[in-house]
């Protein structure tokens, strides 16, 4: 199945709970993932991959020493994903809940991430979800690593990053369709109970 017509059936039968109508385009993939470096990422998560044009850019660009987790929640992305991205040693993709990040890391003998990369819809996540999810970031993302995280409503979720960290830059990517781009974020908040 063409991945447009699995994301557009995904996102109406789920609504919000699919972050785009459409996978990213190679050019929103290469902005979402331009901050890293890529000599010293040893660790790298990516949230909420649907079919992988994220991951594409992660997997062309990491040394084969960086581990790359890639964490998607719908089985149907997941068997996309394992089918494009034959397995390797330092590729793993993971069926699960991003709630459950940091016991996965644990169990792969991680502490901390260098950077992650969520295509997930977070600002339309309730407030619990939303709350666990950074609380999760927290516990696994370096204190000088980066959060990233697309968009397709450029600046309209600056303020609600600012919230949750320290620092957000934001870089936009006119030639996705729609207008898209990306959230570059460091140094969680802490998280009230």
């Amino acid at each position: 199945m063409n991945d447009s017509f699995l994301f557009l059936g995904k996102f109406l039968r789920h609504g919000t709970a699919i972050a785009s109508l459409a996978p990213s385009s190679p050019w929103l993939s290469r902005t979402t993932v331009r901050n890293i470096d890529w000599d010293r990422a040893r660790i790298l998560i990516e949230l909420g991959a649907g079919t992988g044009p994220i991951t594409r850019e992660l997997v062309k660009k990491a040394h084969p020493d960086c581990r790359l987790l890639v964490l998607e929640r719908d089985p149907d992305f997941v068997k996309v994903l394992r089918d494009r991205f034959p397995p390797r040693p330092n590729l793993d993709i993971i069926e699960g809940d991003v709630r459950d990040l940091p016991a996965m890391l644990r169990d792969r003998g991680i502490e901390r991430a260098d950077t992650i990369v969520s295509g997930l819809p977070v600002p339309s996540f309730p407030r619990d979800l939303q709350r666990d999810l950074f609380r999760a970031v927290g516990q696994v993302l370096k204190p000088s690593g980066t959060f990233n995280q697309i968009t397709e409503m450029p600046w309209v979720y600056l303020r609600f990053y600012r919230r949750h960290f320290d620092e957000v830059r934001f870089a936009f990517e006119p030639r996705n369709i729609p207008p898209a781009g990306a959230y570059f974020c460091r140094g969680v908040k802490p998280i009230a109970d």
